[in-house]
């Protein structure tokens, strides 16, 4: 029987045992979900990033299909098969993952409106472990350690960015020639520093330059980026006052 490369995604155990030690009805820190919706969520993500990459490899790209289409057959499925398939669906990401490292790792490739490199397929399944992991034991100890890994905040700048922020922008409204500027800072790191105005959205990593708008640990910036927010709002400090801040948090809105 096919098993879980755990050496491809060493973030799968930590997540099965946050999963298995809580009944699927349990509520998250991702609003709106229990933890039965985000294994829906990841075994439609774990099929689509294997489908997509397949379909390159083969010389036959696909469209990422939306959340809603990818996802709807596990939501009919009782929780054991749900697992199953959660499983399964790993099991075939693996292959997929280890049949692709024969390709240039600079390889783009077609996913959700962008192009990704092709490492960052299997990476951004490990991503998506590491923070839906998060959502169901919140700030314990081992889950803001994974996500304070310098791997993660790339992974969140270079082959997310963009659409991190679509949702925010949209809300903020933002009209003719407003613009707004803001960087996070993590003492050591460089800064990210996200822009926004009525017609785009950019997110970058900089050196550190001028007052920062927030500052933090490299845990608590990642859940920003995603939209979430930490157990203790004393991990963030700033100084820039309520309405930049208040502007920043609304474009950090995640998905």
């Amino acid at each position: 029987m096919d098993t879980i490369d755990t050496d491809r995604f060493p973030e799968w155990g930590p997540f099965a045992e946050a999963v298995q030690q809580r009944s699927p009805e349990t509520g998250t820190w991702c609003e709106a979900w229990t933890v039965r919706d985000i294994v829906v969520h990841q075994t439609g993500n774990a099929e689509e990033l294997a489908r997509v990459l397949e379909g390159h490899l083969a010389g036959e790209p696909v469209q990422t299909r939306r959340f809603e289409e990818r996802e709807q057959p596990y939501r009919a499925m009782n929780d054991a098969d749900l697992w199953t398939a959660f499983n399964d669906r790993m099991v075939h990401l693996g292959r997929i993952a280890a049949a692709a490292d024969e390709l240039p790792a600079d390889t783009d490739v077609a996913w959700t409106g962008r192009t990704m490199k092709v490492p960052w397929f299997a990476e951004h399944m490990r991503e998506e472990l590491v923070l839906h992991s998060w959502d169901i034991t919140g700030d314990n100890a081992p889950a803001q350690d994974r996500l304070a890994q310098p791997w993660m905040t790339d992974h969140s700048v270079y082959a997310v960015g963009v659409p991190l922020l679509r949702r925010g922008r949209d809300i903020l409204e933002l009209r003719g020639d407003e613009r707004m500027a803001a960087r996070i800072r993590v003492d050591g790191d460089d800064d990210v520093v996200v822009t926004a105005d009525a017609e785009s959205t950019a997110i970058a990593l900089a050196p550190p330059d001028g007052p920062a708008t927030i500052e933090t640990d490299a845990a608590t910036r990642v859940l920003l980026l995603w939209g979430r927010r930490p157990a203790d709002p004393g991990r963030i400090r700033s100084a820039a006052g309520p309405l930049e801040l208040g502007r920043l948090r609304t474009l950090l809105s995640g998905y």
